[in-house]
């Protein structure tokens, strides 16, 4: 069989294997992305980052959610939402970002070959599709495949009572309540919207703490105003069994002898990388128990001229950041090398109210016997987040009490995440919390946040 030639193929449509193959067509590359017809986009665009955050956009708008503080705790711009409701606000922006994918491959000369990728060897791909099976041969390969959520024997997911991340877009009804297993990002987020709907949650996981990167202040703020709207945090407690009885009930057995009844049951514990379909022994390459690639800073595999980039290398398993890994590693491979600057990566937490933060906290500076001190912007100070509502809102910058060097910053909030990037471009520059004091920022606007804070630390010097 013949095979066709590339000096990059991309295994994965997401935002690695997008950016990436983008990267190289720039550069004047031959470029090939291989995907299933049905996941151009990737985990992204169909199961993971657009559909969640879109929902979540469509519970706070229909449950009149952000309202409340204004007009009362009952207020609804909907009473009985349903699923259906739901996937109004849902479908139209899959189907524009799905146009938007397509058409920046197509506009850069990219051939897009659907089908399932394996090694043949470390240069050469077999490509399975309903047209037959197509070989390629390709210079530099780039892994992309992105991540599935990880199961567990104990938890049969039947896609109806027992679901998992992927399947939530196919449950019939919202429950009322809801069991969680796993506080991490993908389980809170859920657990939040939930919420925000007017059911009960009961999220469970067997580690103490929960988010344990991001700062312990934000962390136990969210945890109360989640407690707040109706959640129920079982730490410490492992899942041992899971059956749905003759009442329709989801029933979780823990550890510990007790017993969780609900409705439904999410487990989003871990992720496992789709790379067991790939033949990787052919190429000499190895992954560990989550099926994940290890790579240099370069997002270089063992294999010099094979790189992987996205959720299969592991943390930070954000879209953006993905998105930057696969970019450079199109870079490195063909002789401009950038490294990313894993400091400055900011992480937005799409919970209810939304988490965002960047560079150390309070934990890691005193871990690391760096002195720092803290300057707080509550929103209920700010003119801005009495309009919307938001009273519950929390900015925190972390600097350097001699030299004022911004050392990082933390959000609560309405639109933490959009606000974040203020103190990311600060603390990229290396620059002092005096540049917020000495700025003018519009008001009312929840970035005067940042002089308020300021502010707020320097007087305590």
């Amino acid at each position: 069989m013949s095979a066709d030639s590339y000096d990059l193929v991309v295994i994965g449509s997401g935002p690695a294997g997008q950016k990436g193959a983008i990267c190289a067509a720039k550069l004047g590359k031959r470029v090939a992305v291989v995907d299933r017809p049905d996941r151009v986009g990737g985990v992204s665009l169909h199961t993971g980052t657009i559909p969640s955050k879109t929902l979540r956009e469509a519970v706070l708008y229909l449950s009149g959610f952000r309202q409340r503080t204004l007009y009362g705790k009952d207020y609804r711009l909907k009473d009985n939402i349903g699923i259906g409701d739901l996937e109004k606000r849902v479908r139209p922006v899959l189907a524009h970002e799905l146009e938007v994918v397509r058409a920046q491959l197509a506009r850069n000369r990219i051939d897009t070959i659907p089908g399932i990728a394996r090694f043949v060897d470390s240069h050469t791909l077999e490509c399975t599709g309903k047209d037959g099976v197509r070989r390629l041969h390709a210079e530099h390969v780039l892994i992309a495949c992105g991540t599935r959520p990880a199961q567990h024997p104990d938890i049969p997911l039947d896609g109806k009572k027992v679901f998992d991340s992927d399947q939530i877009s196919k449950v019939e009804a919202i429950p009322r309540h809801l069991i969680v297993v796993g506080a991490g990002v993908i389980g809170l987020e859920y657990a939040s919207m939930l919420t925000a709907l007017g059911g009960e949650v009961t999220v469970i996981d067997q580690r103490p703490r929960m988010l344990d990167f991001i700062d312990t202040e934000l962390v136990d703020a969210l945890a109360y105003h989640m407690r707040r709207h109706g959640v129920t945090f079982r730490l410490a407690e492992k899942v041992t069994s899971v059956i749905v009885d003759a009442r329709e009930k989801v029933v979780a057995t823990l550890e510990s002898g007790k017993t969780v009844s609900a409705d439904a049951l999410l487990y989003a514990v871990g992720r496992q990388a789709n790379t067991d379909t790939l033949n990787l022994e052919s190429a000499g390459l190895t992954t560990d128990a989550r099926g994940r690639i290890s790579v240099s800073e370069y997002f270089q595999s063992a294999v010099p001229h094979i790189y992987a980039a996205g959720d299969v290398v592991g943390f930070p398993s954000l879209a953006s950041t993905s998105m930057e890994q696969g970019r450079l590693a199109s870079c490195h491979m063909f002789g401009e090398p950038s490294k990313l600057e894993t400091g400055h990566l900011p992480y937005g937490i799409y919970t209810i109210p939304e988490i965002s933060t960047v560079g150390k906290n309070e934990q890691e500076l005193t871990a690391a016997k760096i002195p720092y001190e803290v300057g707080l912007a509550r929103y209920e100070e700010l003119a801005k987040a009495q309009m919307m509502g938001d009273h519950i809102g929390l900015l925190k910058l972390l600097f350097d009490p001699k030299s004022l060097k911004l050392l990082g910053v933390h959000a609560i909030g309405e639109s933490a995440a959009e606000i974040i990037h203020i103190g990311q471009a600060v603390l990229s520059l290396g620059a002092s919390i005096e540049y917020f004091r000495d700025t003018v920022f519009n008001y009312p606007t929840l970035a005067e946040a940042y002089t308020v804070a300021a502010l707020d630390g320097l007087n305590k010097l």
